[in-house]
């Protein structure tokens, strides 16, 4: 049993959160509930050693969650916020790698998230959290959370070279020449990063625009990065990719 509390200021919102957990999630039993922050840390206080998950709102009548994360940092078990829709809130949740659900809460969402937790996922949480406050203080996203193979790290945007598809994998790349394994697709970056000067160039890549050394045109174009790795841009993402490399200003596509 996963044993969890909830903090939820809105009533009808914890009883319909219990409703679901004792529906969907039978191997979670909530042993303590809050609506405010104070009388959140009255209660982590009190079963703070039992708690294997917290299902936390943002924003309380007296104040945000983080204010009180802050304060009992370290953290000693798995969170997993529940929010209303804020898009650049759910990035950040992305790019932190902290788990999350949307109000209204999807029952099949809730229990799939909940599946997903693993008792090592707490690791390096503090500063996880911090990652996604200075995106959302900052209004930008300048690191990443990895969860590599053989553990957490946090990358600068600005130096991701490229990624590289491997089924069900990705493997990450950076300007250092370090590689990293991930469980993720390569469609995850892709749609995690648009924006960000990403391309997509192939099935297989994603590429930083930032690096790319040249590009030699032709029926098998590909671009040549810095780490002198060359890549194939698809016959299909040409059009995309030349319309990209115009906006960007590159003379040769002018």
């Amino acid at each position: 049993m996963i044993k969890a509390i909830i903090v939820e200021d809105e009533v009808r919102g914890l009883t319909n959160l219990k409703s679901m957990l004792k529906l969907h999630c039978p191997q979670v039993e909530v042993i303590g509930e809050a609506g405010t922050l104070e009388d959140a840390e009255s209660l982590i206080a009190e079963v703070g050693e039992q708690i294997g998950l917290a299902f936390l709102d943002i924003n309380l009548p007296d104040g945000q969650i983080f204010d009180l994360l802050d304060r009992i940092k370290p953290l000693k078990f798995n969170v997993i916020f529940v929010t209303a829709f804020d898009q650049f809130a759910v990035k950040a949740f992305e790019y932190a790698s902290i788990g999350y659900i949307l109000k209204p809460i999807d029952p099949h969402v809730l229990a799939a998230a909940v599946e997903r937790i693993r008792p090592q996922d707490n690791e390096r949480l503090d500063e996880r959290l911090d990652v996604f406050q200075q995106s959302m203080s900052s209004n930008k996203f300048d690191k990443i959370t990895i969860s590599a193979i053989d553990g957490l790290y946090f990358l600068a945007i600005k130096d991701i070279l490229r990624i590289e598809a491997d089924d069900n994998y990705s493997h990450i790349y950076t300007t250092e020449g370090q590689r990293f394994t991930v469980s993720k697709t390569i469609k995850y970056y892709e749609d995690l990063l648009k924006g960000d000067n990403f391309f997509r160039v192939h099935k297989s890549h994603i590429i930083n625009l930032n690096y790319m050394k040249k590009f030699v045109k032709g029926d098998g174009g590909y671009v040549v990065m810095n780490d002198d790795k060359e890549i194939t841009v698809s016959r299909r993402r040409r059009p995309a990719f030349t319309d990209r490399m115009k906006k960007l200003g590159a003379q040769a596509f002018g």
